[in-house]
């Protein structure tokens, strides 16, 4: 027959060895007797807490609210109690104890002893108290990032990759006010009024700036006007950028909403009064250089009047040049470059071109020659094509100082065309090459050697090759000259039209 140890010594064992801390302790709060884990987690021999008070090991904050329930227990009104609170190691140093009390009672109901269980949630406690520290750090970074962005004079919108809207600042939402009046659902590609840069054509849903955002596209100044009241609407630059999770899938994206309005309307009032202004010049020049022509023709004219009069007639053709190209520019703001196709003799053209552009290189001292082949045909605008080539090549003779070389080539590449003007002037600053085709622009160094110029040519040469669905690339440094390469298709680009 297998014998069990006495009940009291498995009482013993059970209240000596468990990992929680045990102890029985009087009614008047003396601590009766305590288990090894409750010695351990105060730092207290076993006889130092026999004696001992749980006032003692109480933190003093803690103390009342442990009393206040000791009493209730002892008043009838509870038979167990259990509250989290501090206790004072012997190192002076804090340990948090989840505690749960039970009054024992004799068969009369008269009180005999507290039975406590005192469980160590000091981990559970500093990690809880670190992670409130750390919500309440994000939060306070979170209102002031706020702050920053609300200040900010640039409507921001965070989307996530279903094209809701997460965040926004203050700014982006008056801009959505302007665009949806009635109210905005928080999801990219609503329609509402949004109207593309000319202001008058209502914008697609695949062409609104968060619907575009949300495909993956990165756009810098895509220009759009919101708000339907004329008064009150306002132009937006949108830039938009993708947000990646940490490993490189796109989570949604980031975009910038500038107000833009007054840049747009200077844009269109300075447009109109260059229009107006180019058409008021067109009908004296032309009857300036009708009478001139007509007084040239007369054979009976001196030469030294003659001379005069060929003065005019050249500087009367260049203003009217200018004109033209002010006008081309106010107009082709408004609509895309107009084209009028028909099989084309290119290398006819830029034959013609070096040709009459011979005479000024020569008397501005530079050595202007050209590589053509027999014949390129292309289904061009051959007007267009030849006011490329003109502004191609004054502008490197311009450029060009006297002594210096202009080599002009054309040569068949595939299924394109394309035409090079290189040349050994005064070359163009890396910070000015991506604004060299921008209307009015006049790089650095033409403006520091006073090089005549409205700054029109090569924003025209642009749209000419962009309407016929080419290119043009442009290398150069400063002293070492410009290459300028235009890439033209051979046949019609329907595309492009």
């Amino acid at each position: 027959m297998v014998e069990h140890p006495a009940p009291e010594h498995l009482w013993q064992v059970t209240v000596e060895h468990p990992p929680i801390g045990m102890c029985l302790v009087s009614t008047d709060g003396v601590m009766l007797n305590v288990n090894r884990a409750l010695c351990q987690m105060l730092g207290y021999a076993e006889h130092e807490l026999r004696g001992r008070t749980f006032h003692e090991i109480t933190h003093p904050e803690d103390l009342d609210a442990d009393l206040a329930l000791v009493r209730a227990a002892l008043a009838g009104e509870c038979g167990t109690f259990r509250l989290t609170k501090r206790y004072l190691h012997a190192d002076g140093s804090v340990v948090w104890g989840d505690l749960s009390v039970a009054l024992m009672r004799d068969d009369d109901g008269a009180p005999l002893h507290f039975v406590s269980q005192v469980f160590d949630v000091t981990e559970q406690r500093l990690d809880r108290l670190r992670l409130l520290e750390a919500v309440a750090a994000v939060e306070r970074h979170r209102r002031k990032a706020q702050a920053i962005l609300d200040t900010v004079d640039v409507g921001l919108v965070l989307v996530d990759s279903e094209g809701n809207y997460e965040e926004m600042n203050r700014r982006h939402h008056d801009f959505l006010a302007l665009a949806f009046p009635h109210g905005h659902g928080g999801l990219a590609g609503q329609l509402g009024a949004v109207y593309a840069e000319d202001g008058f054509r209502v914008l697609g849903r695949d062409e609104m700036p968060s619907v575009r955002a949300v495909r993956g596209e990165e756009f810098d100044d895509y220009r759009i006007w919101v708000g339907a009241d004329p008064l009150t609407c306002r132009a937006l630059s949108v830039s938009a950028r993708p947000v990646r999770d940490a490993d490189g899938t796109v989570a949604g994206a980031a975009l910038a909403y500038k107000d833009v309005t007054d840049l747009m309307r200077a844009l269109q009032a300075r447009d109109d009064f260059v229009a107006s202004v180019s058409h008021e010049l067109r009908s004296p020049l032309t009857a300036v250089l009708g009478h001139v022509e007509m007084l040239l023709d007369d054979p009976t004219l001196d030469a030294s009047p003659r001379r005069a009069l060929e003065v005019v007639e050249r500087n009367a053709v260049r203003l009217r040049r200018l004109v033209g190209d002010l006008l081309e520019t106010a107009e082709g703001r408004a609509t895309a470059t107009a084209l009028t196709r028909a099989p084309t003799e290119l290398t006819a053209i830029v034959a013609e071109v070096v040709e009459t552009t011979g005479p000024l290189a020569a008397e501005a001292g530079v050595d202007l020659h050209a590589s053509l082949p027999d014949s390129v045909m292309a289904v061009v605008d051959a007007e267009r094509v030849r006011q490329v080539v003109v502004n191609l090549l004054s502008n490197a003779v311009k450029y060009t100082d006297r002594g210096g070389q202009v080599h002009v080539s054309l040569c068949r590449d595939g299924e394109s065309v394309e035409l090079e003007v290189r040349d050994s002037g005064i070359g163009v600053d890396a910070e000015d090459l991506a604004q060299l085709f921008t209307p009015f622009f006049r790089a650095r160094a033409a403006v520091e050697r006073v090089v005549p110029g409205l700054g029109l040519g090569l924003s025209i040469v642009r749209s000419i090759v962009s309407a016929h669905g080419g290119e043009v690339l442009v290398t150069s440094a400063p002293g070492q000259g410009s290459r300028f390469r235009v890439r033209l298709p051979l046949e019609r680009q329907p595309a492009a039209d």
